[in-house]
């Protein structure tokens, strides 16, 4: 069961901000689903970039802590290498991104259940199981259909999943403006 939090302003600005990132993941979600290959390339580059200042970052530290360490530079070319790999050859990366979807759908869909399960009582519990059950099946059809497709599905996939996870928000949004009307009266 949820606790009744004992700040009823912080519950009216959680069920606000609720609303409006679930209403921003489900356009994305829909905008992931209409064009999935852009959506899987985006995926891509985002990642390559996080890896990019992931590499600049270490190299930036190797440099300040001690110059003549080979292992962090070692550690800051190859990250920076495997960004630009990942650019000019999206394919590879998607293969790679696809095993790690796979990873993160099975997580979510686990978060997910357990939220739904604890949430029971409360209106909305069952978005929360069916983005869980959503997940699931994405995580598996995601691991059965490696390594062919991969760009596809990576786009596809992460729009069904931004865009269920932002209608389980929603709602979550909407059983937090019942609590604050019972808080209320």
């Amino acid at each position: 069961m949820w606790k009744t939090p004992k700040d009823v302003l912080m519950l009216d600005k959680f069920g606000k901000y609720a609303k409006v990132a679930g209403g921003l993941f489900m356009i994305l979600g829909l905008f992931g689903i209409l064009y999935p290959m852009a959506t899987s390339y985006v995926t891509v580059v985002f990642v390559a970039s996080l890896l990019f200042v992931g590499g600049v970052i270490a190299g930036y530290f190797t440099y300040f802590t001690d110059k003549s360490d080979l292992l962090g530079w070692l550690k800051s070319f190859l990250l920076i290498v495997v960004s630009f790999y990942m650019i000019y050859n999206p394919l590879g990366g998607v293969a790679t991104l696809g095993m790690l979807l796979s990873i993160y759908f099975f997580m979510d869909a686990f978060s997910s259940f357990s939220i739904g399960i604890s949430a029971h009582p409360n209106r909305g519990h069952f978005f929360w199981i069916l983005n869980a059950a959503l997940s699931l099946f994405i995580a598996i059809f995601l691991v059965y259909n490696m390594p062919f497709g991969t760009m596809y599905m990576i786009g596809l996939l992460v729009g069904f999943s931004l865009f269920f996870d932002g209608l389980a928000i929603f709602m979550g949004a909407k059983v937090f403006d019942d609590i604050n009307k019972d808080l209320k009266e």
